[in-house]
């Protein structure tokens, strides 16, 4: 973990798979964990009800009443979160190889921090609760989310906190905003997490504080970034031969 080199494509894709062997273990406890799911959603709600925080309905709401638009976020919600991950991945692999393991890194301390959220805290996303709430990909008949169709087979249905959309894209805008040269991918960069925000709660997949959580893995995966390889994430590499790009 200490040592400054490229990337080997082995250790990546045993990364991917030890990641999803992990994900399947926590999934898997799902039908022992949704009363309480349920329970913790209504500790949630209260608590956001009382610091006057609680804006998801409204946002839900408004979202529901133009077709278009919820659609639309309903694809971005199935799509943006594994897609621009992704693509920025294989842009560090292969535009900024001295960099791309420890920023790497802070993504995959991210997801462990986030499955011990996802066995510790299970929570039923509000659009499973009633009270209001409007699942539009049901309403609206869109694909995709992961309430819809056979998608919910292959996920955790109460892995609501912490978001992993919001602590995802927050380390895409971090990545893009610090590692690239052009000015406009640091703006659509900065963006992105600003925009998977408001669509996590308008379509009534997360609450506002699954963000906030969302934020804190991403703090602790920095932090154990930084504790195995003794060197900042972003820290620039001994040559800049390799980071051209």
């Amino acid at each position: 973990m200490r040592v400054i080199r490229r990337p080997r494509l082995w250790e990546e894709v045993l990364f991917i798979g030890a990641s999803y062997f992990l994900y399947s273990l926590v999934r898997n406890g799902v039908p022992t964990h949704e009363g309480l799911a349920f329970h913790r959603a209504a500790q949630i709600l209260g608590t956001e009800r009382w610091l006057h925080i609680d804006v998801e309905l409204g946002l839900n709401k408004a979202l529901a009443g133009v077709e278009w638009l919820a659609q639309t976020a309903d694809y971005y919600y199935a799509t943006m979160h594994f897609g621009v991950t992704i693509a920025v991945l294989v842009w560090l692999y292969l535009r900024r190889p001295l960099q791309y393991r420890p920023v790497r890194t802070v993504l995959y301390a991210t997801n462990i921090v986030a499955l011990v959220g996802f066995w510790l805290f299970p929570l039923a996303p509000p659009r499973m609760l009633g009270h209001g709430f409007i699942d539009t990909v049901v309403v609206f008949h869109t694909w995709g989310s992961w309430g819809s169709g056979g998608v919910d087979a292959a996920s955790n249905q109460f892995a609501a906190m912490p978001s992993l959309h919001i602590g995802w894209s927050l380390w895409c805008a971090i990545a893009l905003v610090k590692l690239s040269t052009r000015t406009w991918v640091k703006v659509l960069g900065a963006l992105y997490p600003v925009v998977t925000c408001l669509v996590i709660m308008a379509t009534a997949n997360h609450y506002i504080l699954d963000a906030a959580g969302g934020v804190l893995a991403l703090m602790f995966g920095f932090a154990i970034q930084r504790l195995l390889s003794g060197r900042p994430a972003f820290a620039p590499p001994p040559s800049a031969a390799f980071a051209t790009g």
